[in-house]
């Protein structure tokens, strides 16, 4: 299947959720297919320094847009799952097929806050698995009582979509994604080293994993390559962290003590960085050789216009042509449902 999706990924923590807003708004104009965003409560580190409450910005993103949209959610210790499933349910419902959540074990800087101890990870798989069951049999119409890692007493989600969101697994590691094979409606992971992402893919795909393979890729593009390394590390510098030190973590102060000594340079190692338009259309038409059927760009920096109309004009339709895509994807001419009225509303806020 070749690649169907480019899409664009809102980072909460590091955006006031009004520029994000007008950020997915602007990148739908672009040519953008599709958007997704994180949904944490705490950013990586203090110069983020901000993390909206995702599933309120998703109804204002879907209300204002007509981009399809993904969020990254970790049900079974700050969500309840019926909760989960009560949110699946209602933007489904509002706006059909146009809404899928990855369910993942989550982070303990997020997730600390309801002052229950943090799990070892074999116990937080183990809860996500029956969450995701909760969850599932919920948005099937289902009165759920469940007395396990989690405990739910004759929940109903009353207002259910015709159609059921796609529930897609969150994997960095070829483990996590044949363990998701058996009941996810497809997968997303990250940029990693190009042989890396072929055993994650393989993992999924060998075990009978279903549906869309998607990959989010953190990228830098600058005016000049220095400025691109410089913001690079500033804002993702504190992510470089490898499983499963960056699950265990507590806090921002906390990514920022881990990271103090990591160099601009070793960046590198998780965002594609180049102040070369070129390099980045080659890139991301290596990762879709891959076998991904949808990627998703996070530009680590915060200066987003640039970037959202740069690509939009150079890079996704060169990338959609070499990938053998619909090159009529993403070509979208004109304003969006938001006038210039609601456009100067959104601005002030």
């Amino acid at each position: 299947m070749p690649l169907t999706t480019l899409g664009f990924h809102a980072s909460h923590e590091q955006l006031h959720p009004s520029v994000l807003l007008r950020a997915v708004q602007r990148a739908e104009k672009a040519g953008f297919d599709a958007a997704m965003c994180s949904d944490h409560l705490a950013p990586w580190n203090t110069r983020q320094a901000h993390s909206g409450f995702a599933w309120a910005w998703l109804g204002a993103a879907l209300a204002t847009t007509d981009l399809r949209f993904g969020v990254v959610n970790a049900p079974g210790q700050r969500y309840h799952p019926a909760i989960v499933a009560q949110a699946i349910g209602t933007l489904g419902a509002m706006f059909p097929g146009r809404f899928w959540a990855a369910l993942g074990s989550g982070e303990n800087m997020n997730e600390h806050v309801t002052g229950d101890p943090w799990p070892p990870k074999d116990v937080r798989d183990a809860r996500l698995r029956e969450c995701i069951d909760v969850i599932r049999r919920l948005l099937a119409g289902e009165e759920v009582s469940h007395d396990g890692l989690v405990t739910v007493d004759r929940a109903r989600v009353w207002t259910l979509p015709d159609v059921t969101p796609p529930l897609i697994a969150p994997a960095v590691t070829v483990r996590t994604a044949e363990r998701a094979a058996e009941w996810a409606d497809g997968l997303v992971t990250i940029n990693q080293p190009v042989e890396v992402l072929q055993d994650v893919v393989a993992a999924y795909r060998g075990n009978g994993g279903r549906g869309p393979v998607v990959l989010q890729v953190h990228l830098q593009w600058g005016p000049d390559e220095e400025t691109a390394v410089r913001v690079a590390h500033e804002q993702w510098g504190s992510n470089v962290l490898q499983p499963p030190l960056c699950w265990d973590l507590d806090g921002p102060e906390a990514f920022e003590q881990a990271t103090a000594f990591v160099r601009p340079e070793d960046v590198r190692g998780g965002v594609v960085i180049s102040q070369d338009l070129d390099e980045h259309v080659d890139q991301l038409l290596e990762y879709a050789s891959l076998g991904f059927d949808e990627i998703y760009l996070h530009h680590v920096g915060p200066e987003l216009d640039a970037f959202v109309d740069a690509f939009g004009e150079h890079v996704l339709p060169r990338v959609r042509a070499g990938a053998g895509a619909d090159p009529s994807s993403g070509a979208r001419v004109g304003r969006t449902r938001i006038d210039a009225e609601q456009d100067a509303s959104v601005a002030s806020a």
